[in-house]
């Protein structure tokens, strides 16, 4: 992984020139004309094959020679997401030729749950990645938080009470498609669902605590990790670049950001706050 992320870090010509001993950190001028040598002795440990490492330098070293090769990197991205895609496809066309039995929903939700979640760990598509740091922490939580107001306080009974007009332009406007009320919207139940719904299969009551349960778990702790790999971890930098995963993730890229950002909101049906 080290190796990986050096590389993604490490412009072309500079790292040609490291894996012929020089040192990509100085200037060609730091080289002797006999043997290139590094002046960063730490460097120059790692690039000389005769050297003696120190154990932790070692271990380094025979990670960096282990990095998953491309098409592991990419499947760890993109088959979890499509997986899930895949089962939600299928009920679409299951309820285009007949009608599904409600039960079907919470089990198709908890199996692709389980299955995607097993797939993420199995492919491991972290290991391309530097560690998180603590320090990113407050900023994610704050945003996730924000996301999470956007999409849920507009359809509460609270803003239903103080601000009727507002959610009815929410519902009518922000959610797909604009310029219709969603089906199941009744200005005189609002917020609950009418009877029947097929979100209330989901239900405690109906469904039994254990699925509802695995649906929490899989809105919050599967989908929305998958996706963060295959919108912002593949997507946005193969956009710029088919190896994505030689593209640092500081990389600002206009075009690919909000060519990203569009299509994550359209694939939410609220999608003012998937944007």
């Amino acid at each position: 992984m080290i190796n990986m992320i050096w590389r993604a870090s490490v412009p072309t010509g500079r790292w040609s020139a490291a894996m012929e001993g020089e040192c990509p950190h100085e200037p060609p001028s730091a080289h002797s004309a006999e043997g290139k040598r590094c002046r960063d002795p730490r460097t120059a440990r790692l690039l000389s094959p005769h050297s003696k490492l120190l154990p932790t330098e070692r271990a380094q070293n025979t990670r960096s020679t282990r990095t998953p090769p491309a098409i592991n990197v990419v499947a760890g991205h993109v088959v979890p997401f499509a997986v899930w895609l895949a089962v939600i496809f299928a009920l679409q066309i299951w309820e285009s030729v007949g009608e599904v039995p409600r039960m079907v929903y919470p089990w198709s939700y908890a199996l692709k749950s389980v299955v995607c979640a097993a797939l993420f760990l199995w492919l491991r598509p972290w290991r391309v990645y530097p560690a998180l740091r603590l320090r990113h922490v407050p900023l994610a939580l704050a945003a996730g938080m924000v996301v999470a107001l956007l999409w849920i306080l507009p359809e509460t009974p609270w803003v239903g009470r103080i601000a009727p007009g507002f959610q009815l332009f929410y519902h009518r406007w922000l959610i797909m498609m604009p310029g219709t009320l969603p089906g199941y919207f009744n200005p005189d139940l609002s917020p609950p669902l009418p009877p029947g719904h097929i979100s209330l299969a989901f239900a405690p009551e109906q469904a039994g605590w254990v699925l509802t349960l695995l649906k929490l778990v899989g809105s919050a702790a599967v989908i929305a990790v998958i996706e963060e790999f295959f919108f912002r971890g593949f997507f946005y930098r193969w956009l710029r670049q088919g190896a994505f995963w030689t593209v640092p993730l500081g990389v600002f890229d206009m075009q690919a950001f909000w060519t990203v950002a569009v299509v994550f909101a359209l694939e939410h049906d609220r999608w003012p706050a998937g944007l």
